[in-house]
């Protein structure tokens, strides 16, 4: 089981990179800690090369392989719908004060990733 970051420690290694804010949707895969699947809706709070941060409304743990799908911005591809899909692990979680409430999760990418191409129909 992979050791969960001090929060210092954390922030200090996301500082070291430039991230960008933007509020792309994206699709997250993944198993919560009983081992039941999940796929749910949700929204980047901000990306940057080696990892994402977002809101999740499903448990998740420190270490567990979460696969994401990003709607990428239209016009990047003239007539294509962009989905950049690419997985990564569970490097820290922000829990909210609320038991009942999301709370915001940074995954770590892995160095593989996918860009899906559909087409749009007219």
């Amino acid at each position: 089981m992979a050791k969960k970051p001090s929060e210092k420690e954390f922030h200090r290694r996301v500082r070291t990179e430039k991230e960008f804010y933007l509020p792309l949707r994206a699709s997250i895969e993944g198993k919560d800690p009983t081992g039941r699947a999940f796929k749910t809706n949700t929204v980047l709070f901000a990306i940057n090369s080696s990892g994402s941060s977002f809101r999740l409304v499903h448990p998740v743990s420190i270490g567990e392989e979460l696969k994401m799908t990003i709607d990428l911005p239209e016009g990047l591809a003239e007539d294509k719908n962009l989905k950049l899909i690419i997985k990564g692990k569970v490097a820290f979680i922000e829990s909210s004060k609320d038991k009942n409430a999301d709370h915001r999760v940074y995954i770590e990418f892995s160095r593989r990733y996918s860009i899906k191409s559909n087409e749009k129909h007219n």
